[in-house]
């Protein structure tokens, strides 16, 4: 019987160009339902940041880690870049017009918008299905954006809250069918 030997299969060092458009990775991506965050933290010289994302994720129960993305041409990247803390406020389904402001440019984000202050000074919006305290633990360039991993110092939920979705392109205040 002879024995025949397998080459070893040498692995690509890079993807492949991708076979889609922008578009059309947006739109599969919108398939993806998520709920939806606010995170807000306070710059060096004490101006509340926030701004809506849906980019969130767990990472790790011990120690407790989570994970977000910001564009790396956002305006507030200085501050995320920096900073010590961030909180992450989980939107409840009675806040989208928040997120819609919060998504907005050009607008007074902050007012008349109800929060306390958390660690590092990062505000924790009033009525939010639940908060989450970070410590900047560390930063990641990936393509356009940053990843963020933040070491949950604090963390709180509110009973009975139902979480604000998105899919598709659009906001759910209830699941879509």
């Amino acid at each position: 019987m002879k024995i025949h030997a397998i080459p070893p299969v040498t692995p690509p060092t890079q993807a492949r160009p991708p076979s889609f458009s922008s578009q059309e990775f947006r739109t599969a991506l919108g398939m993806f339902a998520t709920g939806v965050t606010i995170v807000t933290a306070r710059s060096a010289d004490g101006q509340v940041i926030g701004l809506t994302a849906n980019s969130f994720n767990s990472v790790s129960l011990a120690p407790p880690l989570v994970l977000w993305s910001l564009s790396q041409l956002a305006g507030s990247m200085a501050v995320f870049r920096t900073g010590s803390h961030y909180a992450i406020n989980i939107l409840a389904r009675d806040q989208m017009p928040l997120a819609e402001r919060f998504a907005a440019r050009g607008v007074d984000r902050w007012a008349g918008v109800g929060f306390t202050e958390g660690m590092g000074g990062a505000p924790l919006l009033d009525g939010a299905a639940a908060t989450f305290e970070c410590f900047n633990r560390s930063r990641y360039e990936e393509g356009d954006h940053v990843i963020f991993v933040g070491e949950v110092e604090r963390c709180s939920w509110r009973p009975g809250a139902s979480p604000l979705l998105f899919h598709g392109g659009r906001y759910f205040t209830e699941h879509p069918l």
